[in-house]
């Protein structure tokens, strides 16, 4: 009557031995640790971990343990003074090639790493960092598409010979065309409706001259402004990574704004350095007709602009811009069939295409650059004053010859390295804002509030689990004793499943937890009285242990089935640390149903299930025959 089956028995043990060994790596600690990654064209590998090794044991530096992953290096040190002092020496040893940043690191030993166990993420509120409130300059997203549009229109008159005098953008918004005459004006409205249907076409009534006024649809519009921010999203992501922040949280709030919350950040002035810089990408044609060097001597010739490449080499580019990295769509890094050596794949939207195609024709055979353009804004002090320095950087990142006629999808060759051309992919993908971003609210959390939180949230969960175990055990002695060990095992699948989905933990989390264990004892309390009204009525305490845990079920279904709903409304209608509690309290419904009524049962079956003829047991403040 109150036995499971050997296989139920097993499924049951090796799940809550699966639940502790993915919860054990939340007893480790973080080591504080430098991240290692690659910038521009190099690569981290062996030798790069030679170099760091030789570089802190030179300093004198000691460290806790050097690891080489997929494209970066960590180094775990044992407290965070020395953390700083291997920064400034790694950094002088590698050069400007390499990005070094502070880090925490998981403590989590190999063999757990192995199995695939880590620790959960914890939020700003408790392990510190920075808090970044960041606001998408919509209006310049606007602006940047009505001069994208000046281009297009430009190429567009122009390959169907209608003759205009300017084409300029109007200060209150939109763009003007003034033609030649009537005739011209004509054919150059015709070709816009049939090409660019999200622009409003107005001709003034009163103008001295053949004009058109065109603008931007407010349906286009907001189009360019929902695509403006999910790129920003995109590439403050890819930023982000290269402050080697593990566990970023990055979200939208409301229609132009976006949060950004790095946990365990150390260095705020970088993060704020990284996240407000702008950049672009274009596309220009290598003047192969003149020397670099007259351009260095002061002589540079019409039509020609100088830039460098990343060795610091001039070279003589076309003012000429063919294209913009807004119209790209996609860009993966490979393997080129023919050469052997890595490409990047480029795709392109449909208007990038046509642009593009027309603009390679006559270029076969000639080489292309895809200039990368940044302006940054960094915060420095200059005799007690706090300014602004803004820099901007314009540097070659790649110079090929166009082998074809290039339309929607390409290929960039000639590249150094398969880790130069995964970075190239990843600038070209996401390596340009769309639009300005402003930081308008800064927050710090320090680390030794984080870790009194830490301590305090841990307190409320074990002082609470002591109490109700002292009770349970007061009251229902060995059923009670059994109700508190299932409520261990739901403790441990539930942190052992916040660290299989790596959720980020925050306070709201961890009171979630608290509430998590008060509610799952409700569960067993529910059995244990059913078991003890059965023996009231007189029935055997076999009888009564297998009629308590039936009849309890639908009971304990009925409220947790409610209590999910409210935490699934939570987390639908829900955000920030409103969802994180809605996520705790979903899993700690499941896995409380799990414990309480199989956990507890198997352990019940296991004492009282083998005895034939049971009088007695324990489950009250007398026992019970």
């Amino acid at each position: 009557m109150n036995r499971y089956p050997l296989w139920k028995n097993i499924l049951i043990l090796l799940i809550v031995v699966t639940g502790m060994v993915f919860a054990l790596p939340n007893i480790y600690g973080k080591y504080p640790a430098l991240q290692i990654s690659p910038s521009r064209a190099a690569e981290v590998n062996e030798y790069t971990k030679l170099q760091v090794s030789t570089a802190l044991e030179g300093a004198g530096i000691q460290y806790t343990s050097i690891d080489l992953g997929v494209d970066r290096l960590i180094i775990r040190f044992d407290d965070t003074e020395i953390q700083l002092r291997a920064q400034s020496v790694v950094k002088t040893a590698l050069g400007n090639n390499y990005v070094v940043a502070l880090n925490l690191a998981a403590a989590t030993p190999d063999w757990l790493r192995k199995l695939g166990a880590e620790p959960m993420f914890l939020g700003l509120d408790l392990r510190g960092g920075v808090h970044f409130l960041l606001e998408v300059d919509m209006d310049a997203a606007v602006v940047k598409a009505e001069e994208r549009y000046i281009s297009d229109l430009r190429t567009l008159l122009r390959e169907n010979k209608v003759r205009y005098k300017t084409i300029t953008r109007i200060d209150t918004g939109g763009v003007l065309i003034r033609f030649q005459d009537a005739e011209h004006q004509n054919q150059g409205i015709k070709q816009i409706e049939d090409n660019f249907r999200e622009l409003e076409l107005k001709v003034p009534d009163a103008a001295s001259e053949p004009q058109v006024q065109l603008k931007i649809t407010e349906k286009a519009i907001q189009e360019v402004k929902k695509f403006a921010l999910q790129q920003n999203i995109t590439t403050l992501r890819k930023r982000v990574n290269e402050l080697g922040v593990a566990e970023p949280i990055i979200q939208q709030q409301g229609l132009n704004r976006v949060v950004v919350q790095l946990p365990g950040i150390q260095d705020t002035a970088r993060a704020k350095e990284i996240l407000g810089a702008t950049a672009t990408l274009e596309f220009r044609m290598v003047d192969e007709e003149h020397n670099p060097q007259d351009a260095l001597d002061g002589r540079i010739p019409a039509g020609s602009k100088l830039y460098y490449d990343r060795s610091g080499q001039a070279m003589l580019l076309s003012k000429q811009v063919m294209l913009t990295g807004d119209y790209i769509i996609d860009a993966a890094s490979g393997i080129d069939s023919m050469s052997g050596g890595p490409d990047v794949t480029i795709t392109l939207d449909g208007k990038g295409a046509k642009i593009f195609s027309r603009e390679t024709r006559d270029e076969v055979g000639k080489r292309m650059a895809v200039v990368f353009i940044e302006n940054k804004t960094e915060t420095i002090n200059v005799d007690g004053v706090i300014q602004q320095k803004k820099e901007t950087i314009e540097e070659v990142i790649n110079a090929a010859t166009i082998r074809e006629q290039l339309g929607k999808r390409f290929h960039i060759t000639g590249l150094d390295s398969t880790q130069e051309a995964r970075n190239l992919a990843l600038l070209l993908r996401a390596g340009a804002l769309a639009a300005p971003i402003n930081i308008i609210e800064e927050r710090t959390v320090g680390p030794s509030l984080g870790a009194e939180n830490i301590e305090r949230g841990f307190h409320s969960v074990w002082v609470g689990f002591a109490v109700i175990a002292v009770f349970m055990i007061v009251y229902y002695l060995m059923f009670g004793l059994t109700a508190v060990v299932a409520l261990g095992v739901n403790v441990i699948l539930l942190i052992a499943l916040l660290s299989m989905l790596q959720a980020t933990l925050t306070l709201p989390g961890m009171a979630g937890i608290a509430l998590t264990v008060g509610m799952a004892i409700d569960a067993n309390v529910l059995i244990n009285e059913r078991i003890r009204e059965e023996l009231r009525n007189g029935n055997s305490p076999q009888a009564s242990i297998s009629a308590g845990y039936e009849r309890a079920f639908g009971t304990i279904l009925d409220t947790n089935i409610t209590t999910l709903i409210a935490g699934l409304a939570l987390f639908i209608f829900g955000t920030g640390p409103v969802r994180g509690f809605a996520v705790v309290l979903c899993l700690g419904i499941l896995t409380s149903m799990f414990s309480a009524v199989m956990v507890s049962r198997s352990l019940v079956n296991l004492h009282y299930g083998s005895r034939h003829k049971l009088t007695r047991i324990a489950i009250g403040n007398t026992a019970w025959k």
